[in-house]
């Protein structure tokens, strides 16, 4: 199903996943998840004998994330009162990977494949269903939008950074620390829990066989792996500029292949690719072999503060593309909110990259998060969001 299925926009190359293991890999991390599968009875044969075809699927998973803000006073015993904004969590379903096979659609298939992934996503209580398609894909958008009632919320933007045969040069004016699984913890619980679609149970995250580390950026000088007190005395004391991200292999989940090339097309990449490996020191921005199957590591948590924080991320990112590099990818991708400030350190390629990636939510009852956010689906986008490696 998946590699009769083309996936990304429709004016690039055809996308197609290939996946490893059973096609439910990409949400069985999450706290719930499940998956459906339609089929259709095909009689024919000699014997016209009866067989069952799958001709549709589609993956889901619900957890705890956060929708959103309050303000909590601090201070006792008469010490000064301040005020700072503490998350408001939701139950929130994601559906991911609706697929029906070309020769099916037009049937009310996918339609069907919704409305009971739905059905199970009230049955554990999510109180918001959200998906993500290409702004292009009018089929997908027109049956979220206009036959199962979801509407536009957010459009991010994915960018994807070949992975060369060089390795990519880290600022020298930056030192990188990889932090323990308890010291990132604690760094994104005390900064990034307010952020748009965190998810509660980001210790789960960082302590999945998936995650291949949180590495911070600091400047050079300020600390070192050594000299490192642990991110409680870190935040206490932080310097001016810092930048923090994680690095997520989805090379062993699942692999990418570009299909529909010309020959002319595919004879320059890899003259890019020749050159590179020859001549490395010219440093040419070679095009990997996407041709054919291959595996990607995704960015994600990324954040920092500061005047600085933009070119920490770049290093980070160049850190990120020499880890890639070592495992065998063809690019290192991450998503991020078309505001996010941090976007201008994140080297990519327009050409690989969805500038705008869609994100539509519904409403599926009554909100119960923890505080009063009133309706998420009609909240302004923030600055940031976080986006969850399990779902990409």
């Amino acid at each position: 199903m998946e590699n009769r299925c083309e996936v990304g926009p429709s004016n690039k190359l055809s996308l197609y996943t290939d996946l490893l293991g059973d096609p439910i890999c990409r949400v069985r991390n999450s706290p719930a998840y499940f998956m459906l599968v339609a089929e259709m009875v095909v009689v024919g044969g000699r014997e016209d004998k009866e067989r069952r075809e799958i001709v549709g699927m589609i993956r889901g998973c619900v957890k705890t994330v956060t929708c959103g803000t309050k303000l909590s006073r601090n201070g006792k015993n008469g010490s000064i009162k301040t005020t700072e904004p503490v998350p408001i969590f939701t139950k929130l379903a994601y559906i991911l990977g609706l697929r029906v096979s070309p020769s099916h659609r037009r049937m009310g298939i996918g339609l069907k494949l919704v409305r009971k992934m739905e059905e199970w996503f009230s049955d554990n209580s999510a109180e918001y269903s959200y998906m993500a398609t290409e702004n292009d894909n009018q089929a997908s958008v027109k049956l979220f939008t206009q036959k199962c009632g979801y509407s536009k919320f957010r459009t991010p933007s994915i960018l994807v950074q070949p992975v060369f045969a060089h390795r990519v040069r880290v600022d020298n004016r930056v030192t990188i620390i990889k932090l323990g699984t308890a010291d990132a913890e604690l760094l994104y619980r005390r900064r990034f829990s307010t952020t748009e679609f965190f998810p509660r149970d980001i210790d789960a995250v960082l302590n999945n066989k998936l995650n291949l580390g949180t590495f911070l950026a600091v400047p050079k000088g300020s600390y070192d792996a050594v000299s490192w007190p642990g991110a409680d005395e870190f935040l206490a004391g932080q310097p001016e500029s810092w930048a923090v991200l994680s690095v997520w292999n989805c090379k062993d989940v699942y692999r990418l292949e570009v299909r529909g090339a010309s020959r002319v097309r595919k004879a320059l990449a890899k003259t890019t690719r020749v050159v590179d490996r020859a001549l490395p020191w010219l440093r040419l921005p070679s095009v990997p072999e996407v041709f054919r199957p291959f595996g990607f590591h995704f960015l994600y948590g990324l954040g920092g503060e500061g005047p600085n924080a933009a070119k920490m991320i770049k290093a980070l990112c160049g850190l990120a593309h020499n880890l890639a590099k070592d495992h065998g990818c063809g690019v290192v991708a991450t998503e991020v909110a078309s505001r996010e400030p941090l976007k201008l350190g994140i080297p990519h390629w327009e050409s690989l990259s969805c500038a705008e990636d869609l994100w539509c939510i519904k409403r599926l009852g009554e909100d119960y998060s923890d505080g009063s956010v009133g309706d998420w689906t009609k909240s302004p986008p923030g600055l940031s969001i976080f986006v969850d490696p399990r779902e990409f």
